[in-house]
C-alpha cells in the first residue's frame, strides 16, 4: 500500500525476515518514546539486552508469508521506517499472549509505533498501518481484533476510536510501575 502525506510518499509492508536488525533498531526507538511506560509491557534496557537471536526469530516469525502474526512497517522513499505495527493470530482454544483461553478466532495488535514526525495530520500513517494489520487478520480468519490501550495514553485511545474499535468493557493491570489500567478495544469482522 503506497499513500502520500506532508512527510511524503510511505509505503506500508511486510517486513522481510533479513530485515531484523531494522525491525531491532525500530523497536528500541519505540521505547524510548515519551509514552512507552503507557504503551509496551517491556523497557529500552530489557529489549536492548536480547541477543541476536531473538532478534532473528522475531523478524522470521512475522516477515511476509507469516500465518500466526504479521508485522507491517511504513518506509518512506528513501527507506527509512517511520512506523510499525504487529497483529497475531489467535485462535479459538488456544491461549492468548495473556495466559487466557481465546474463545473464538480473532487477532491481537501490538507493539504500535510511529514516529512523532509522521503523527498527527490526519494520521496517515497510523491509518495506513491499521489498514494493513486489520485486512491480515481478516483473511487470516479474526472473526474480531482486538487492542489494549492503557486508560492515560488518550491520544492512541482516540485514534483507535477513529479507526473503528470500540471500548469491550475488559480491563487488565497497567505495566508494572505504572499502574492504572489496559483497557481491551474491539473491531468486529465485516
Amino acid at each position: 500500500m503506497e499513500l502520500g502525506d506532508r512527510s511524503g510518499r510511505v509505503v506500508v509492508r511486510a517486513i522481510r525476515a533479513e530485515e531484523w536488525r531494522r525491525v531491532r533498531e525500530l523497536r528500541l526507538e519505540a521505547l524510548r518514546d515519551p509514552v512507552a511506560d503507557l504503551a509496551f509491557f517491556e523497557t529500552y534496557a530489557e529489549a536492548a539486552e536480547k541477543p541476536e537471536s531473538f532478534w532473528r526469530e522475531r523478524a522470521a516469525g512475522a516477515a511476509e508469508g507469516a500465518r500466526e502474526q504479521q508485522q507491517f512497517v511504513g518506509e518512506t522513499g528513501g527507506g527509512e521506517w517511520v512506523g510499525s505495527v504487529t497483529v497475531l493470530a489467535e485462535k479459538a482454544g488456544a491461549r492468548d499472549i495473556l495466559g487466557s483461553v481465546v474463545e473464538r478466532d480473532q487477532a491481537l495488535v501490538v507493539g504500535v509505533f510511529v514516529r512523532p514526525e509522521y503523527r498527527g495530520g490526519g494520521a496517515v500513517v497510523s491509518r495506513a498501518l491499521f489498514d494493513a494489520a486489520l485486512e491480515w487478520a481478516w483473511r487470516a480468519g479474526a472473526d474480531r481484533v482486538r487492542l489494549f490501550v492503557h486508560e492515560r495514553n488518550a491520544r492512541a485511545e482516540a485514534f483507535y476510536r477513529k479507526v473503528g474499535f470500540v471500548a469491550s468493557g475488559v480491563a487488565l493491570p497497567g505495566p508494572a510501575g505504572v499502574g492504572g489500567r489496559e483497557l481491551e478495544y474491539v473491531i468486529e469482522g465485516a
